[in-house]
């Protein structure tokens, strides 16, 4: 009777194992079956004419061009009069009655800028004029003596002493006479400078004159920009000052964005030991909105060459070099660094890394990267000597 339990537990055991043997084929049997690998799917329609690549961009493209281009020098420079004068009072002691002229003001030669009082000086030349009249009558008295003793001499009624002294009373009376002229027109130099006068035609820059103000001889009533001329006083290098022509042309930017066309007009004969720089003056016209005191930059445009050049637009930057994509035969671009200079309008000067016979992606360069396909768009464009449409 013990035996019974034991035998059932080993029924049991031999029930169980059967049950996960069974549960254990049929997940291995369905884990085969989901995965079977499908048939591979038909590819006839890969090769048809559905799966060629496309382009990345529609572009326009154009070989290099010869254009004449200006070599061309830029300087830094201030801004002055041509020449400007003092002018300053030559009179003493009187009291200045009107200004006639202030800053800014465009004046004539001999123009009147200042008067001053002229009462005093008026009197001083009146009685100037009296002693010349004085002296005048003298001379008048002297000299019908001196007549009548050399008349009487030769009879020997007069000793020679006395006709000596009538001589000499002559002589003394024209003296007199003279310097009494002399004083006159020294009054009348006097009542002249009462009035200042420009010395040529020009701007008024400076005006310290002021009305009530007494004169001291040498005193700086104001300052004249002759002919209201200014210059650029452009700094260069002992290397540049040789590349530069009289006359040569130059295009000063001012401060304030306006351009102005000057001429060189001369070379300074030194260079400052200092600052190795010499100047060169370039004239500007007149009536510009250039500024005496202005600190302002230029580009001498020297002799002319022919550059290969692009259009502005076919010129990208990358990694913070200029680049050009090359548009090859078989219509993929390749990127090429290129070396820029000068710039006329809207195109560039290539100085290195482009063939003449090269083209280049110009409408729409800066979405290319290398190697990508492209289609050039016929508009604009023809076709070079490998097939590659270019622009004309």
């Amino acid at each position: 009777m013990p035996e019974l339990p034991a035998r059932r537990s080993f029924s049991l055991v031999l029930v169980l194992s059967a049950l996960s043997l069974i549960v254990a084929a049929a997940w291995f049997f369905n884990r085969s079956t989901s995965q079977t690998p499908e048939p591979p799917k038909s590819t006839e329609n890969l090769t048809g004419p559905t799966s060629a690549p496309r382009p990345a961009l529609a572009i326009t493209a154009e070989t290099p061009r010869r254009t004449p281009l200006a070599e061309q020098l830029a300087a830094n420079g201030d801004i002055a009069a041509w020449q400007e004068a003092s002018i300053g009072s030559d009179v003493n002691g009187l009291r200045l009655a009107e200004v006639r002229a202030d800053v800014g003001d465009r004046v004539q030669k001999g123009q009147v800028l200042a008067v001053f009082d002229a009462d005093l000086v008026e009197a001083d030349r009146a009685q100037a004029r009296a002693g010349l009249a004085e002296a005048e009558a003298a001379l008048i008295d002297a000299s019908g003596n001196a007549d009548r003793a050399r008349a009487i001499a030769p009879s020997g009624a007069m000793s020679k002493q006395q006709v000596n002294q009538y001589l000499t009373a002559e002589k003394t009376a024209q003296a007199r006479v003279k310097a009494a002229q002399a004083l006159v027109e020294s009054q009348d130099l006097r009542l002249k400078h009462t009035q200042v006068l420009a010395p040529d035609a020009g701007v008024i820059s400076v005006r310290s004159a002021t009305v009530g103000a007494v004169a001291a001889p040498g005193m700086e009533l104001f300052r004249l920009m002759l002919r209201g001329r200014l210059e650029w006083r452009a700094e260069v290098t002992a290397a540049d000052l040789t590349r530069l022509k009289i006359g040569l042309r130059a295009r000063v930017t001012l401060p304030g964005g306006g351009e102005v066309q000057g001429t060189l007009r001369q070379l300074a004969p030194t260079v400052d030991p200092k600052t190795r720089y010499a100047i060169a003056y370039v004239d500007l016209p007149a009536g510009s909105a250039a500024r005496a005191g202005m600190f302002a930059q230029g580009i001498f445009e020297l002799a002319q060459t022919e550059a290969l050049t692009v259009p502005q637009e076919a010129v990208v930057m990358r990694d913070g070099f200029a680049h050009v994509l090359i548009v090859g035969a078989d219509r993929r671009v390749s990127l090429k660094r290129v070396q820029t200079g000068r710039m006329v309008e809207n195109r560039m000067e290539i100085r290195e890394g482009l063939l003449p016979e090269q083209t280049v992606a110009v409408r729409g360069a800066a979405f290319l990267n290398d190697g990508d396909l492209v289609q050039v768009s016929a508009e604009g464009s023809t076709t070079n000597s490998v097939g590659v449409p270019v622009a004309d």
